[in-house]
């Protein structure tokens, strides 16, 4: 029996990902027409044997989620329960904590996954790899290639060549050290917790000596619950896989298919395009296509059903469409995500944006970001996690509408934030409008 355990954060983290996570916990953004949560659930009900699929993280339980996961269960035919974390435990902590709910029914392995990668998730294969490569009981991390520059903002592997095993593991190392790095994806068997556990014991021995050399007030705070925190906040990477490398149980898969982060809004528009490419082979039904009376569709194109678009409108490539999206005459649209409700009118030109859900962009409008794509001359080349600024000045990237933003006609909005609930009256160039 096999289980997954997706670990989808909380709302302190994903602050990259605002004005988006204002409305919506991040897990559950649109990605190509579906929740980022759904790619991975869909890759988990595939594989044989897999009877949970548990969530974790520290989001107080929502209408939204608990009705994300309803319909999940019902289509994927799968059991499906979040379990939350009273704080935020890290990524080993999260998954000691539950250590009993994941361990129930006595599965052989299970998968572990960030929720904010995209993937073409190769499980079944990680499966096939931990049987034929140490004991039953070795440790399994996804890896992926990346140009020598960019590995070193990601967890690096440096590995046997011949066995696959990890030798030496760094998180964001500040020189080179390899060029294969973490994809957030593992597989692991219930001995993970073995390892955790000597962890979790150090960090409280650790607490119980501060205690014993600290001021009243200190101790104070450790024993009104911060000090437990403290000690179970475990972080898989720096704490379990540094320690584990060497010792002949942790081994890394290597995948030549798609992989990348999911950290700001602009990795998101990337993300869609992977996973558009991959409904070619996954998901036909999801792609639009040249119909008469309908749109012109150019490449990839996600179109809810319910969304009402003018046949002489243009979409693509890249192009995602939400619920009950209205796109009015003579409308283009390319490297972008419409989502719920917004509405495009007559002759406006949205490119590499995001327009949020019930917005709406005015006739003859242009509404324009800066896409912030990898490298295409590099096959090995990563989304690069830009910060907001960059020398004092907002560093171009994708245009975003929060919820409810009225762009009026005639104007253009290039390279810029706008926050929810936003009536423009202007044209505006590189700004964060509040």
């Amino acid at each position: 029996m096999l289980k997954a355990v997706i670990l989808i954060g909380g709302p302190q983290k994903g602050t990259r990902f605002r004005p988006l996570s204002f409305e919506v916990p991040k897990p559950l953004f649109p990605v190509a027409g579906v929740p980022m949560l759904q790619h991975h659930i869909e890759a988990c009900a595939k594989v044989p044997n897999m009877k949970e699929i548990l969530l974790i993280g520290f989001y107080q339980s929502n209408e939204e989620l608990t009705r994300f996961m309803i319909s999940a269960q019902q289509e994927f035919k799968i059991s499906i329960r979040y379990l939350q974390e009273y704080a935020a435990l890290g990524t080993g902590g999260g998954i000691y904590h539950f250590r009993d709910q994941i361990l129930s029914g006595g599965p052989e392995a299970f998968f572990i996954m960030n929720a904010d990668v995209c993937s073409e998730f190769p499980l079944c294969e990680m499966l096939h790899f931990q049987k034929e490569h140490g004991d039953p009981s070795s440790l399994v991390i996804l890896g992926t290639t990346a140009n020598r520059k960019q590995s070193m903002n990601y967890g690096c592997i440096v590995e046997n060549q011949e066995t696959n095993e990890v030798l030496h593991y760094v998180e964001k190392p500040s020189t080179f050290v390899s060029d294969i790095i973490n994809c957030g994806i593992y597989l692991f068997t219930p001995e993970i917790f073995q390892h955790i556990g000597a962890v979790f014991q150090k960090n409280q021995q650790d607490m119980l000596l501060l205690f014993s050399h600290t001021s009243v007030s200190f101790r104070d705070d450790l024993t009104n619950g911060n000090g437990w925190h403290r000690a179970e906040a475990i972080r898989l990477e720096q704490d379990i896989f540094t320690a584990l490398a060497g010792q002949g149980k942790l081994y890394v898969y290597k995948t030549p298919a798609f992989w990348s982060q999911i950290k700001s809004a602009g990795s998101a528009i990337y993300a869609s395009r992977l996973y558009l490419n991959q409904y070619h082979k996954t998901h036909k039904e999801r792609l639009a296509t040249n119909k008469d009376g309908g749109p012109r569709i150019s490449g990839n194109v996600y179109v809810h059903p319910t969304a009402n678009i003018d046949p002489t409108a243009v979409l693509g490539p890249n192009v995602s469409i939400g619920t009950g999206v209205t796109i009015g005459a003579g409308v283009r649209v390319r490297e972008s995500i419409i989502l719920h409700g917004a509405t495009l009118q007559d002759h406006s030109c949205v490119l590499n944006c995001i327009v949020g859900w019930d917005s709406s962009v005015g006739k003859w409008a242009r509404v324009e970001g800066t896409p912030s794509d990898p490298n295409p001359n590099d096959p090995y080349a990563k989304i690069d996690s830009e910060t907001l600024f960059r020398d004092g000045k907002l560093t171009p990237s994708i245009t975003i509408l929060g919820c409810n933003v009225t762009i009026p006609a005639e104007v253009i909005i290039l390279n810029s934030i706008v926050l929810p609930h936003k009536d423009l009256n202007r044209s505006f160039k590189n700004q964060i409008i509040l």
